[in-house]
């Protein structure tokens, strides 16, 4: 239907490619961020971790440093005392260095670098070169060898020990804090990266729901049409349907017609030559007819063809019209509107012109221009002596009734114009219409 967009049945519109990908950025983003979503969560549990883990070694190094303290705490004060009961902080000691040591190395684990387990191997060592130091002087003050005790006691050695765990130890935290602000520098890259693709994303998510929504609005609007269309196509087989009974009642008429003037004319044989005249006028017009309402059997017409079907039911001795212009075919679309127009103009020239009078002539003419077709109606008819009793004279436009409106329209469908001159001898109509290759 004329206007209306249509798919063939059994064939359906895929998506547009723009639709497609954009579709394909929108999963693409989606699998981007569900991607940086784990990557985040997975940081953010290795920073935990890692926290975690910095926490438990910092008291285990601490713990060490402690027990290595409290040691040394322990061998002065029996040292300088003299009793056993000053040796409870070394006791205590000696017997947690070596499960703190086992805690520490626990905690550490096995993914370490070089550099943590040449200190955690260092760490161990000082721990133990320590305590053997103190449970050697401890022996000494036992077995009643103060001398030489104090003399371990007051070299450089215990001191010297004591510093390098101190050290020790102390690289070890720092490479303990050095990796927990590496998980916390990867938790926060991963959480800026996340931010401007989940912004991207909420963009992209805003952007498929508006084309969602037009293509609703679309879908919407063509089922409207759809039903519209078939809303004016069964409007259209009813004008058709309305159309055909009435021109089959015309026919009927014409026919009712017919029958009447041959029966008529069986009781008078001196009449015939005229019944045959109103016969072959009745079948004119009932040729004419069927051209200008398009049930003709030629759906295409050639102009000179088209004129003479329109003139010929009156046209006759007094009647005269001239007819002149090369050949002109015309198109299947053309033929009904021109039809009507010429048909209009011949029944005014019969009830008012140039044929409603005696002496009348009318003159048809027309020529090729620039790809167009330019027709003039002329009628030409004496001037009457005095006004018409009948109707206005030709030189008198009166109203425009529904014929001047017909030929207009039909004008208009055809693309082309119409201009008439009214004169004291009749009407001039000049009609201008494109001819399609």
């Amino acid at each position: 239907m004329d206007g209306i967009d249509q798919v063939a049945p059994g064939r359906h519109r895929g998506p547009r490619l723009p639709t497609l990908l954009l579709l394909g950025f929108v999963a693409a983003a989606l699998i981007g961020a569900v991607a940086l979503m784990w990557q985040t969560v997975a940081a953010e549990r290795s920073q935990r971790a890692q926290a975690a883990r910095t926490n438990a070694v910092l008291v285990a190094v601490r713990d060490i440093m402690r027990t290595a303290t409290n040691g040394e705490t322990g061998q002065r004060g029996y040292l300088i005392t003299l009793d056993r009961r000053y040796l409870g902080p070394y006791v205590a000691a000696r017997a947690r260095y070596r499960p703190e040591l086992q805690r520490l190395r626990a905690l550490i684990g096995t993914d370490l670098s070089p550099r943590q387990r040449e200190l955690l191997d260092q760490i161990e060592t000082l721990d133990e070169a320590r305590f053997a130091e103190l449970s050697e002087t401890v022996a000494l003050i036992a077995g009643g060898d103060l001398l030489e005790a104090r003399r371990r006691v007051l070299t450089d050695e215990g001191q010297d020990v004591m510093e390098r765990l101190r050290r020790a130890v102390g690289e070890l935290e720092e490479l303990e804090f050095a990796s927990l602000r590496h998980s916390s520098q990867r938790a926060e890259a991963a959480e800026a990266r996340l931010v401007p693709l989940l912004v991207g994303l909420l963009a992209m998510i805003l952007l498929v729901l508006g084309l969602g929504l037009t293509q609703v609005i679309r879908a919407a609007d063509a089922e409207a049409r759809a039903q519209g269309a078939a809303e004016l196509g069964r409007a259209r087989d009813r004008a058709d349907l309305l159309a055909h009974e009435l021109n089959h009642r015309v026919k009927n008429l014409f026919a009712v017609v017919l029958a009447i003037v041959k029966m008529s004319a069986r009781d008078a044989p001196e009449a015939r030559p005229v019944i045959t005249r109103i016969t072959e006028r009745i079948h004119a017009l009932l040729t004419a007819h069927e051209v200008t309402q398009g049930t003709s059997a030629h759906r295409s017409a050639n102009l000179v063809d088209l004129v003479e079907t329109a003139l010929r039911p009156y046209r006759s001795d007094e009647n005269r019209a001239i007819i002149d212009g090369p050949r002109v075919d015309l198109p299947e679309t053309a033929v009904v509107p021109l039809g009507l127009m010429l048909h209009e103009l011949t029944t005014n020239a019969v009830k008012y012109g140039a044929w409603s009078r005696p002496d009348g002539t009318l003159v048809v003419r027309w020529e090729r221009v620039d790809g167009r077709l330019r027709l003039d109606w002329v009628e030409q008819c004496p001037p009457p002596e005095g006004p018409s009793p009948d109707g206005p004279s030709p030189a008198e436009p009166g109203h425009r009734g529904f014929g001047a409106a017909l030929i207009d329209g039909s004008a208009r469908q055809l693309g082309g114009t119409i201009e008439r001159r009214f004169t004291p001898g009749g009407i001039a109509v000049r009609i201008d219409l494109p001819l399609a290759e």
